[in-house]
């Protein structure tokens, strides 16, 4: 929601008026500290929306206030071309509403387009949000990053690294939704202070890894790619258990942790729909930008989202750091998921981030069944998820 400045408004005034905390009005409007506002300025109030309503027959502001819950000073700011004094019927006024359900539900097919759409939602509705674009895929398309948070603890969490896990991507971006809203109205998740938390926490989250091998799994192959993809997949036309990107790579399996054992063993020795890991490390576009991201920002914990198995890996070659172990143990209990820490496996994003940087990460196989996993089980992995995420950050 934006508002235009009065003469004599501060930012102290807004974060009462709305009752935020002065450091996300700080953050949505880009600013470092409580500095002197101009008349006509215009300033976000994050985790608020404007309504419109048509007054009626001995409407007044007094009367709008007590029916919807709000202040008479909030109704006036927002109203700044009205006079309080003369409504008339029929005349339009805004009623600033705090938002209170989320605009993320993902229980729907998740293409590229579809991320495109909420992550817009997200950042109009809390425009503390940083969104940034750190590289793109095979067809052009961009691989967004979001951050949020303003501690030390820097935290990682990407999802849709194959194709046909896209369920991990609404998982992953209602999870944050659920976030926000408990941050924005004051509220608790599980009991846990999330204002506490996001003062601890620097969150980047990376939701769709590989978007072109999401949209050909959901919506089938681009004229000028057909004949390629129908050879990679085997002579099928049918995608739906695609898992590379749209060059036939399988991009956790494309990071330099031993890379050419996967290479040496793996089945395909060439581009196709799963497990080719490339003919030499870091080749594809959507790979080299998740290494460089890990590289500039030295994220202290990684969690990349998969499916399926109800389990999680989180050792690599006996180079994880000791605290890896009390999170997975943690994970575990919030989250009913098996510990698993150590798998025969080499060259995934989770593998090189240990090697790399000796810090703590998470390979969750969410869900179980048979990938793609179906729609109906989303509710249930969110609630197992939600554990892991709010997990990540505490402990």
């Amino acid at each position: 929601m934006k508002v235009k400045v009065r003469t004599g408004d501060s930012l102290d005034y807004y974060s009462h008026l709305f009752m935020l905390p002065m450091q996300l009005i700080l953050e949505a409007n880009q600013l470092t500290n409580n500095m002197p506002l101009e008349k006509g300025q215009t300033i976000q109030i994050p985790g608020f929306e404007l309504e419109t309503r048509s007054i009626g027959q001995n409407d007044a502001f007094w009367r709008l206030a007590i029916d919807y819950n709000l202040s008479i000073d909030a109704l006036l700011l927002v109203n700044q071309k009205r006079n309080p004094n003369t409504l008339e019927q029929g005349e339009v006024v805004y009623l600033p509403k705090r938002i209170i359900k989320p605009v993320i539900h993902g229980q729907t097919f998740y293409d590229s387009a579809q991320l495109e759409t909420d992550i817009k939602k997200l950042v109009d509705k809390y425009p503390f949000i940083s969104i940034s674009t750190i590289g793109q895929s095979v067809r052009g398309k961009p691989i967004h990053e979001l951050r949020l948070g303003r501690g030390d603890l820097k935290l990682h969490f990407n999802a849709s690294f194959h194709a046909n896990e896209w369920i991990t991507t609404p998982i992953l971006l209602q999870l944050v939704n659920t976030f926000l809203l408990a941050l924005t109205n004051h509220r608790t998740i599980r009991g846990l202070d999330i204002q506490a938390l996001y003062n601890r926490i620097e969150l980047s989250i990376v939701p769709m890894v590989n978007p072109d091998g999401v949209d050909l799994v959901l919506h089938g192959p681009l004229e000028s790619e057909l004949e390629d993809l129908i050879r990679f997949n085997g002579g099928s036309s049918d995608f739906v258990g695609w898992k590379a990107n749209i060059r036939g790579v399988d991009l956790n399996n494309q990071f330099p942790a031993k890379w050419e054992i996967e290479k040496e063993r793996k089945t395909p020795k060439s581009p196709a729909a799963r497990d080719f890991p490339g003919n030499e490390p870091l080749t594809e576009p959507e790979a080299i930008a998740m290494a460089k991201l890990a590289k500039e920002r030295k994220f202290h914990r990684l969690l990349a989202f998969h499916t399926q198995g109800e389990e999680f890996y989180w050792g690599y070659e006996g180079l994880e750091p000791g605290e890896a172990h009390s999170i997975a143990k943690e994970f575990e209990r919030v989250s009913g998921y098996r510990s698993v820490q150590y798998i025969d496996s080499h060259a995934g994003y989770k593998d090189w981030f240990i090697q790399e940087f000796k810090q703590a990460g998470f390979t969750i196989e969410l869900g179980k069944g048979i990938n793609p996993l179906p729609l109906s089980q989303y509710r249930k992995i969110y609630h197992e998820m939600l554990g892991i995420f709010l997990a990540a950050m505490y402990v």
